[in-house]
């Protein structure tokens, strides 16, 4: 019987409840231990699981070959360098890390202990995403004059008291920008790499927070687009995060990563029902999977740790930018 690929859960906050239930559901894939410096359990593991839980990651008692990193954005970097000498590869909740500089360091510790590094940038496996990566690379879409990204999110005062770190410097490593709009940043540099200029203007308006609640970023990418974000934990309601592209030959927007309009020259709604297909499940299912299939096959992931930088680098020049 083959053996199962083992992961070990490094922290235990909201977002490992994610993790919990995506490893429940792939076949070969199994959580073999709990790092939490707490000692609590993610909210989502039943009791009934008897699980080894520790304070540190060289105390687990059990065997594994990877770590999953859903811990805090300032403390990934100082637990995958921990994993790397460990000889253990590492999935890392997104952000990569908060400066550049860490993002560097943890590049560096896996390359020297030759271990995969990859983030869960997930919204890259979602089928209109994938086939509008592969019709911007083939030039499908013309002249593309503007994009324009919206990522208009609600958090209530009580989502910032329940985890104090959230909206600072030091811990989140920022506001929105690095939080909530990192999936959007990184469909950008996705879709058309860092741009060649930046400029901005960010405030902190509902929330009693360290760091910036809304702002908006004008961007000039290589391609001579001119790139507008959008990103607030401001708006009442929520609405769905947009993509809009503008082009010689039309427009298309994507909403909630769901094409909503197509009317662009030479392209209809079957060059979107024929998507770049991929065998992986959607979320953090298929970003734990593509990952496991990348160590067993000495392949990067999907995201690798240089990739996730690139929108690491993105946000702090917008945060550069502005202040």
């Amino acid at each position: 019987m083959k053996t199962p690929f083992r992961f070990v859960l490094v922290g235990t906050g909201s977002i490992s409840n994610a993790y919990v239930d995506a490893l429940r559901q792939l076949p070969g894939i199994e959580l073999a231990g709990i790092v939490s410096r707490t000692g609590r359990r993610p909210s989502s593991l039943s009791d009934a699981v008897e699980i080894p839980i520790a304070a540190e990651l060289a105390l687990l008692p059990c065997a594994f070959d990877a770590v999953i990193l859903a811990t805090p954005n300032g403390i990934h970097s100082g637990d995958a360098m921990q994993a790397a000498r460990l000889g253990k590869h590492v999935l890392c909740e997104k952000v990569l890390a908060i400066s550049l500089d860490a993002c560097d360091r943890m590049i560096e510790a896996c390359e020297e202990n030759h271990v995969y590094l990859g983030v869960s940038f997930q919204r890259r496996l979602n089928p209109v995403n994938r086939r509008l990566k592969r019709l911007i690379e083939e030039g499908a879409l013309g002249r593309i004059v503007a994009v324009d990204v919206e990522a208009k999110f609600f958090r209530g005062e009580d989502y910032f008291r329940q985890n104090p770190y959230r909206g600072t410097r030091a811990i989140d490593g920022g506001g929105v920008f690095m939080q909530q709009a990192s999936h959007d940043l990184d469909l950008l540099v996705w879709f058309f790499g860092l741009p060649k200029v930046v400029s901005s203007a960010l405030g902190t308006f509902l929330h009693d927070i360290e760091s910036e609640d809304h702002g908006a970023a004008i961007m000039k990418f290589e391609c001579g687009a001119v790139g507008t974000l959008i990103a607030s934990t401001c708006c009442k309601p929520q609405m769905p995060q947009k993509i809009s592209i503008h082009s010689d030959r039309g427009t298309l927007v994507s909403s909630g990563d769901n094409l909503v309009t197509l009317e662009m020259e030479g392209l209809g709604m079957d060059d979107f029902e024929a998507t770049a297909t991929t065998n992986l499940p959607l979320g953090h299912e298929g970003v734990i999977q593509d990952f496991v299939d990348a160590v067993q096959n000495n392949r990067p992931p999907m995201v690798c740790g240089t990739e996730a930088r690139k929108s690491v680098e993105l946000i702090h020049r917008i945060y550069d930018a502005a202040f």
